[in-house]
């Protein structure tokens, strides 16, 4: 068996704009999916008895539920309720609304791990449950947050190549089309696995570097 260089060098630029897209996905997905699930955790602390529950029935059903079929349901759902967004945009929400639940799960567990003195303290000067959450704790549970976020993002990336089955044009979608017209599955999936293998160990590194010039509180 011999490897086919010139489809590898033919299919490393069309694979470069896929990676591309991939990466602008998980960062709308990530940056929406981190505002929802800090709003999410938030509440599910300090919000109304009604609204903590209704953010634990969300976060209990999209941990509990694949995301191929969170992915479904967003893009045949939408267009049933007069919506029509498109694969890309509905690939986005899908992946933002299943970050959301876990990144609410981080918040909680970081701000509720919080030194129970520092809410006291808050309280004593008048402070609001919401003023405490939000000005003390938050703060505090950023650092603590920072590894399971990150991961969260790693976690998205890789979650993108999930779209390709609503024919999102992403990394894994790019791949498909290559192999389908050339027929060069082995060096096309190797070349996939190197892309999102450096994808991934760049923001790893950006992890860590992060997470130890982050101050300590």
């Amino acid at each position: 068996m011999t490897i086919d260089w010139a489809i590898v060098a033919m299919a490393v630029p069309l694979l470069v704009q896929g990676a591309l897209t991939s990466l602008k996905i998980a960062a709308l997905a990530g940056a929406l999916g981190l505002a929802g699930g800090v709003a999410l955790g938030l509440v599910s602390l300090g919000g109304p008895a009604p609204a903590r529950l209704l953010v634990r029935a969300y976060v209990d059903f999209i941990r509990g539920t694949p995301l191929l079929i969170q992915i479904f349901i967003v893009f045949f759902g939408l267009p049933m309720l007069g919506w029509r967004p498109g694969e890309f945009v509905s690939g986005v929400l899908a992946l933002s609304l299943n970050s959301a639940a876990y990144v609410a799960e981080v918040v909680r567990g970081a701000v509720g791990a919080v030194e129970r003195g520092q809410s006291e303290a808050a309280k004593s000067i008048g402070m609001t449950r919401g003023q405490i959450l939000v000005y003390v704790l938050l703060p505090q549970a950023i650092r603590p947050m920072t590894p399971a976020l990150t991961n969260d993002l790693i976690t998205l990336v890789k979650n993108t190549s999930l779209l390709s089955v609503i024919s999102v044009y992403e990394l894994t979608r790019s791949g498909q089309a290559i192999i389908a017209s050339h027929f060069a599955p082995l060096e096309i999936f190797a070349l996939l696995a190197i892309y999102y293998y450096v994808i991934i160990s760049c923001l790893a590194y950006v992890s860590r570097q992060l997470e130890r010039r982050m101050p300590a509180w």
